[in-house]
């Protein structure tokens, strides 16, 4: 076999591999990007079932009377009932609303961009509906659908806890070698709907986080208008450690 044959076919070979990686992210790319957990903490928890295109969302709850509320949404693989102590340890005070996306913590359906922003609006709905001051917190994926529901809706304060520019930046570092830009159906583009939001926000970054690009997270800071946002480095904190962090309560609560 001649050396040129050989070349042919290794290219061929290569050329396959290729596009069968291009095939896997097209078609798997929402289990690549969701990892649905169950509902583990039930303990004083109050559940709300929302019903939001056909789907019945669920969304841990602490109700409490008053002007102050907090709405909160969670990344990818998060549940998000585990936080429910730490946020009523650092809002005593505060009506509590935690989303379980579509297909996570019982709620039925399965998570894409557009359902989880539809639920999330009907989830600030119905909190500002009881509670004058809400404050929105996301984060990671959850800080894409907090930027969006923001940018829609009279929220009081946004906190976004290691967020991004757009999704795409997060799949371009893991797979550099694929345009993940052209194919990615749920873009997550807080670029694009940051100029909208008028709530005083913060944006929160790891100062050693290994999943979301500094410079995406720095990126989205230049996406609000001029005074809108306030950007702190907690050092030293990882991606998935930095609500381990002494001073994150606080930051959250303090701004």
């Amino acid at each position: 076999m001649s050396m040129r044959r050989i070349l042919f076919i290794l290219i061929l070979v290569a050329l396959g591999i290729y596009i069968g990686l291009c095939a896997l992210l097209i078609f798997g790319q929402r289990s690549m990007i969701y990892f649905p957990q169950p509902r583990s903490n039930t303990e004083g928890i109050t559940v709300v079932t929302l019903h939001v295109d056909g789907e019945d969302v669920l969304v841990s709850t602490h109700p409490h009377e008053g002007d102050q509320a907090l709405v909160y949404f969670g990344g990818n693989a998060e549940d998000v009932s585990l936080d429910m102590p730490d946020f009523l340890s650092g809002f005593p005070d505060t009506a509590i609303y935690l989303l379980h996306y579509r297909g996570y913590g019982g709620s039925t359906g399965k998570p894409t961009e557009r359902g989880l922003v539809d639920d999330a609006i009907a989830l600030f709905d119905l909190a500002h509906a009881q509670h004058k001051n809400v404050l929105v917190v996301g984060r990671s994926l959850g800080s894409g659908i907090a930027v969006h529901v923001a940018s829609l809706r009279p929220v009081a304060r946004l906190v976004l806890v290691t967020p991004f520019d757009a999704l795409k930046d997060i799949a371009a570092q893991e797979y550099p070698f694929l345009p993940v830009g052209l194919f990615l159906r749920d873009k997550y583009e807080s670029w694009r709907y940051a100029p909208g939001v008028a709530a005083p926000t913060l944006i929160l970054a790891a100062g050693s986080d290994e999943i979301i690009p500094r410079s995406s997270t720095e990126r989205l800071l230049t996406r609000f208008k001029r005074g809108i946002a306030r950007y702190v480095v907690v050092p030293g904190a990882g991606h998935n450690t930095i609500s381990e962090s002494p001073n994150y309560l606080t930051l959250l609560k303090t701004g």
